[in-house]
């Protein structure tokens, strides 16, 4: 179902510090992050529906997406994933972006979708969710943020000790560099579930909220299981150097890249 962390324009050597789970059914195919061939962008991608939940270009422009855990399916939705890659390919403003995505909000099922241009110094979030209400457009304020399946910065037992977590950390490094895998395997790997009685009321079984309930989920369910499947440690400095480290689960065994690149001026 994924959840995400990052640091906004919150940081002095930073722009954006952002980490970031995939979880996914394990038979599902999925390509790790690399450079796609068309559109030049880099990301994972879902080999079923063709997108992704995060990715980026030299253009100074990022998109990743998490799920809404909810009852109610579409059973003829279009594919949530297209969107970080129609933002990527686009040269529309994420605003822009973010109300084109409006307009067709009711062909997709729950999302949240972050959207990214560093040239233009500009976060924007969209979600289509609660079902019934308009869609929700905002900029996201510079600051540390955290995203599940919920709206933004819900503080699900879960995001909240990841939000925790993330503010702590930043404090003992201070103003100096980073370790972004450090991070990631202090952050991330957390497997802690919630009490029951803490668990959000979506609607949904709860024996299913509770083995999605850990910032690394690891859970069996009856169409098979569901698993952490792709870590990211994504980090941008104010010299436009990108670093996007991965670590990811390839039948059965965990393997890791990096990926450094420059972003284009303007």
């Amino acid at each position: 179902m994924c959840i995400a962390a990052w640091a906004w324009r919150a940081h002095p050597l930073y722009p954006l510090i952002l980490f970031f789970n995939r979880d996914e059914y394990l038979n599902r195919p999925t390509e790790a992050v690399s450079w796609w061939e068309e559109p030049e962008i880099l990301g994972g991608k879902d080999g079923i529906g063709g997108g992704t939940w995060l990715a980026c270009s030299k253009d100074g422009r990022f998109a990743f997406l998490t799920n809404v855990l909810e009852v109610d399916q579409l059973p003829l939705a279009k594919t949530r994933g297209q969107l970080p890659v129609r933002f990527l390919q686009s040269e529309n403003s994420p605003l822009e972006f973010a109300e084109e995505v409006a307009e067709e909000a009711l062909q997709y099922k729950g999302f949240n979708l972050v959207l990214v241009d560093l040239h233009t110094e500009t976060m924007v979030y969209v979600t289509n969710r609660p079902s019934g209400e308009a869609v929700t457009i905002k900029k996201v304020s510079p600051g540390l943020h955290v995203l599940s399946n919920a709206s933004l910065d819900t503080l699900w037992p879960k995001a909240n000790r990841l939000r925790k977590n993330f503010k702590k950390l930043l404090r003992q490094y201070g103003k100096e560099e980073i370790h972004q895998i450090k991070f990631l395997d202090q952050l991330m790997l957390d497997t802690t579930r919630a009490d029951r009685e803490n668990l959000p009321n979506t609607g949904c079984d709860s024996d299913w909220e509770l083995g999605l309930s850990s910032i690394f989920v690891d859970t069996q369910t009856k169409q098979g299981r569901l698993c952490t499947r792709s870590m990211i440690a994504l980090c941008v400095k104010a010299n436009s150097e990108v670093n996007l480290y991965e670590r990811y689960l390839e039948e059965g065994i965990w393997k890791e890249h990096s990926t450094f690149y420059f972003i284009n001026s303007t």
